[in-house]
């Protein structure tokens, strides 16, 4: 379904898109431009992964001409290019979100449950379709990016540009030296498909701690699923409250539980420099 994407009406003189100025259609040649799935997400069709399977399920088309499989490229301003029959539309300037994600709130677009969802708290001017940038599980709370630049979006959650996120815990119970060493070494942790992987913490602070509860500063260079529970979990300490404070150079400030704001021009060409410093920084 092509619901609450980035998409313009279908043309009813032309609903396959047609020819333009009768270009041939060696969609394997890496000279006609952008790779099919990169131009898809810079339209905010989604993440660049979930737009190679919209490719691989039949429903792209470019210039009217089924495009199924990969490596493909293609032209966004001189192709249509078409998802179910729908063109997409190249935005003008792509939006970038911070929201302070409550307790509760789930960052997945698509919620079979219906839960209350990270972007129904973001009622943006721009109409745009958003996506989260990484995940917060349900009863994290904090900084969550959210845009429609695909392209960014991959690089930033890509392991081997290895952006910094920053947490402040709470955990029950007295953490010991020890234990904090035991962090920084890292921790073996199984991602069920794959073999265990260490899991280190980069940097680590003790902001608090008493005999029945521990606050810590904890910044990883990775985002795995519930990593921090999971390496504090196998300590022996169940985190009672966890909060994204950074993101790479953006900060967690001004904002409430719930509230969002679009990121200021510094922010953005921050974030640029870390993650695509080979792409014109423009807004």
């Amino acid at each position: 379904m092509t619901t609450g994407w980035n998409i313009e009406s279908p043309e009813s003189d032309d609903p396959q898109g047609g020819n333009r100025g009768g270009r041939e259609h060696d969609f394997r040649d890496a000279s006609r431009g952008e790779r099919l799935q990169k131009i898809l997400a810079a339209a905010g069709i989604g993440s660049r992964r979930n737009c190679e399977k919209i490719i691989a399920e039949g429903a792209v088309r470019v210039n009217g001409h089924l495009v199924a499989e990969l490596p493909a490229w293609a032209d966004p301003k001189h192709d249509r290019i078409t998802v179910n029959g729908r063109a997409i539309r190249q935005p003008s300037a792509h939006v970038y979100v911070m929201l302070f994600k409550p307790r509760g709130i789930i960052c997945t677009n698509d919620d079979p449950e219906g839960r209350r969802r990270a972007i129904d708290l973001v009622n943006h001017p721009s109409r745009a379709r958003l996506f989260p940038v990484g995940r917060l599980d349900q009863e994290s709370s904090g900084l969550l990016l959210l845009t429609d630049d695909g392209e960014l979006a991959q690089r930033l959650t890509h392991p081997s540009h290895e952006v910094t996120r920053t947490y402040e815990i709470s955990v029950r119970g007295h953490v010991e030296e020890s234990d904090l060493n035991r962090l920084r070494r890292g921790i073996f942790l199984s991602d069920g498909r794959h073999s265990a992987r260490r899991a280190s913490a980069e940097k680590l602070q003790v902001l608090r701690r008493d005999r029945s509860r521990t606050n810590l500063r904890l910044v990883l260079r990775e985002g795995r699923n519930r990593q921090v529970r999971r390496m504090l979990a196998r300590l022996g300490f169940p985190v009672k409250r966890l909060q994204r404070v950074a993101m790479g150079p953006l900060k967690l400030r001004d904002l409430q539980p719930g509230q969002w704001r679009d990121l200021t021009h510094s922010e953005l060409k921050a974030l640029q420099r870390l993650a695509m410093p080979d792409r014109p920084k423009s807004r």
